[in-house]
């Protein structure tokens, strides 16, 4: 641990005045245990949750997290876990958007310079290497009522296992809870399992692979019952696997072959969640790749497959009343499938869809944000702060609109409760909108700072993770 961190602790403001917050709430907290929320659709009801805020409104505390990491928070019996990076020296700094490097190729390739030396800049730039920084990886934990630190772990230092693109963090995969341990996986490091008093029960170490153009990891792992389940799509060895949660065993992999007559060039490297889909049916691991979706059982085997999606995959899927909504990516389709499907459920050659899939929408798909299903509508968000409403069971466009001119992207995946929609742009603004089949904003909380995580929604309270901060947004007493 650098001398830094020996001497800093995570500060903790606590914004009581007087009478203005209900008191702490000592009765037993809903789990929020992975990333998105415990069905991956984060929604809720509670009359108590705020739909306004800012650096001082609503605020119950704030917590200062040292270093930087895109995981979302992650809360279990009375306790928020949070994963961080700190970095010894400079760290490339992130920058809002998703253009910006693709720009700055296009601006040097008009200079006439070599394809070469345009990677060498764009690299020296944009891309932070495992040997320009030595880092120490740590999880914290919080109680949920006070954002007093209850513990934190140092769980790795020295050089990362792979490098980041500067929009990502060394840190963004979200941890998941069972209630009685917390799991920390960072891809190419390693598996970290901790019981909630901060001891480490085990760790299971990974071999490390190279991602496509060093863009760094963000696939969170997922239980599915007494297994955790992580994918990892890179460019030597792409593979699903599923460890024990009691020992940090390896139970089951499963190589992940590219689509059939995918052409050499085509990244295999990929940044999604996978989802475990508890249907009428059966119980299956809904996966993306780059180019396709794979589902599989609990046992590793491949049920049903389609292709002709995203290279560059990143939204997660999730389900809503029975439906499987699949996010085919960035000017790709948006699909429902049904349960039961099995083998290649692709369109036909002639555009024909498969039986399982309910409806599609083309150019419907997202890069980063994954979509929210909530009260009929699916709300998707582009990285590019387009949001459209689709019908859940339809797929009919019910309004597609630009939240703002610009100063406005995307990473954070959308979430709802009580009637409204919140978008949370990488400035630090969400934008509330009225849920409904009209595009309506009804206002814009602003925090100014750096967003990326997805929030966790815990009773009546609102987690917001900022680059610098972790919020607990929590109504105040009227």
């Amino acid at each position: 641990m650098n001398l830094w961190m020996k001497s800093t602790i995570l500060t903790v403001i606590l914004i009581w005045a007087g009478s203005a917050y209900s008191a702490p709430v000592k009765a037993q907290t809903a789990p929020w245990p992975q990333f998105r929320g415990p069905d991956a659709n984060p929604i809720a009801e509670n009359s108590r949750l705020p739909d306004r805020w800012s650096t001082t409104e609503n605020v119950e505390w704030l917590a200062e997290i040292p270093g930087r990491g895109w995981s979302s928070p992650i809360v279990a019996n009375g306790k928020v876990f949070v994963t961080t990076v700190t970095t010894d020296g400079k760290s490339k700094p992130p920058q809002t958007g998703t253009d910006y490097s693709n720009a700055y190729v296009a601006e040097l390739m008009k200079q006439g310079l070599s394809e070469e030396e345009v990677e060498k800049r764009v690299t020296e730039r944009d891309i932070e290497l495992p040997s320009e920084v030595t880092l120490h990886y740590f999880v914290y934990c919080l109680d949920v009522n006070t954002g007093n630190e209850l513990w934190n772990d140092e769980f790795y230092t020295g050089r990362p296992p792979h490098g980041r693109h500067r929009k990502n963090s060394f840190a963004s995969e979200t941890p998941v809870t069972d209630g009685n341990h917390v799991y920390v996986y960072i891809a190419n490091l390693g598996l970290f399992a901790y019981d909630m008093d901060g001891k480490q029960v085990w760790t299971t170490k990974m071999d490390a692979h190279p991602i496509y153009f060093e863009f760094g990891t963000g696939s969170s792992p997922v239980l599915c019952e007494d297994c955790l389940i992580i994918v990892h799509d890179n460019q030597e060895h792409s593979f699903i696997a599923a460890y024990d949660t009691t020992n940090g065993k390896q139970i089951w992999q499963t190589d992940r072959i590219p689509p059939e007559n995918a052409p050499e060039a085509l990244p295999k490297s990929g940044w999604v969640t996978p989802f475990i889909w508890k249907n009428d049916v059966r119980t299956e691991i809904v996966t993306m790749s780059p180019g396709q979706a794979i589902s599989y059982d609990t046992n590793g085997k491949e049920l049903w497959r389609m292709t002709g999606l995203t290279v560059a995959p990143a939204a997660s899927s999730f389900a809503c009343k029975g439906l499987l909504y699949l996010d085919g990516g960035k000017t790709k389709p948006m699909f429902a499938i049904r349960p039961g499907a099995m083998g290649d459920i692709s369109s036909a050659e002639n555009g024909e869809p498969n039986e399982y899939v309910v409806w599609s929408r083309p150019r419907a798909g997202t890069y980063i944000p994954t979509p929210v299903a909530y009260q009929g509508g699916l709300y998707v968000v582009n990285d590019n702060g387009i949001v459209s409403r689709l019908d859940a069971e339809t797929g009919d466009q019910s309004f597609k609109s630009r939240i703002k001119a610009s100063g406005a992207d995307f990473t954070t995946s959308p979430w709802a409760y009580n009637g409204k929609v919140f978008c949370l742009s990488e400035q630090g603004d969400t934008y509330v909108l009225e849920a409904g089949q009209e595009y309506k904003l009804l206002h814009v909380n602003s925090l100014g700072d750096l967003a990326m995580a997805t929030p966790a929604i815990v009773d009546d309270r609102l987690l917001i993770r900022t680059e610098k901060h972790l919020y607990s947004m929590r109504r105040s007493k009227e």
